[in-house]
């Protein structure tokens, strides 16, 4: 079984996922954060692939791609890095990065590494749903790699269960129309929104994303879904600790607590 399908079998509640960005602050942290990550309890891990033009990300995520790419970062590195990373790693690994770098490097040659380095699923924002039914679904599947797909609140009910039919893995629900970035709470039209998607009953379970920071916005999203997904206070933290995972991972729970 796919591990993110293993995983939200035997953990369907308060999952807690991690995105960072490849490549910062440091170009060779990518694996040792992964591993501090588990080591620290984390249920699933976002590995962001860093690109020029990253139009679903706030600022934070914004400025550790370009870092990430000052660094030297590319798909050809990162596969570099993951590729023993299963040799002491068992929570899913997800890839999540824009199109055209993914298309450069050829779409099928991507699922192949990530096949062979482990990786159980992508997320890709920019790639439309009919063009992933139509190019690239059968590919994924040779592979065994889900596609994510995100909902936004302007998703309209038609489209979700389009996805929830034709997809597996999970939905990622983002929790507003913007970017990324970190949010103190989660306003009552937010809330109603978490729940209307909660009473549609769908196939797939649900991660919520963007702006969960804090116990309060954490809390919220697990209410509604099967977890949360932190990505921009995560980066921060890493900064500001200077690429050391485990400090970073460390304030991050005690806020959540």
């Amino acid at each position: 079984m796919n591990r993110i399908d293993q995983l939200f079998h035997d953990s369907p509640h308060n999952l807690l996922s991690i995105y960072f960005c490849a490549g910062c602050p440091t170009l060779d942290g990518t694996a040792d954060v992964i591993r501090t990550l588990e080591k620290n309890g984390v249920d699933m891990i976002e590995i962001g692939i860093p690109f020029s033009d990253p139009m679903a990300d706030g600022v934070v995520i914004q400025d550790a791609a370009t870092r990430a790419l000052r660094n030297g970062m590319s798909l050809r590195i990162l596969f570099e890095q993951l590729r023993n990373i299963r040799r002491n790693v068992r929570i899913p690994l997800i890839l999540m990065g824009y199109l055209n770098p993914i298309m450069r490097y050829g779409f099928e040659p991507f699922c192949r590494q990530c096949a062979e380095c482990g990786i159980d699923g992508v997320i890709i924002p920019d790639l439309p749903f009919k063009d992933y039914e139509e190019n690239y679904k059968a590919i994924a599947r040779k592979y065994d790699i889900r596609v994510i797909m995100l909902i936004t609140p302007e998703t309209s009910e038609e489209r979700i269960r389009e996805i929830d039919a034709h997809t597996d893995g999970f939905i990622y629900m983002v929790s507003s129309a913007a970017t990324t970035g970190a949010q103190k709470d989660f306003d009552a039209r937010k809330q109603a929104y978490f729940k209307k998607i909660q009473d549609m009953n769908l196939r797939n379970p649900r991660m919520v994303g963007f702006g969960i920071s804090n116990k309060q916005t954490f809390d919220a999203a697990c209410s509604h879904s099967s977890g949360a997904i932190i990505g921009s206070r995560f980066v921060t933290l890493l900064n500001e600790y200077e690429g050391d995972a485990q400090q970073a991972i460390t304030h991050l729970k005690a806020d959540l607590k």
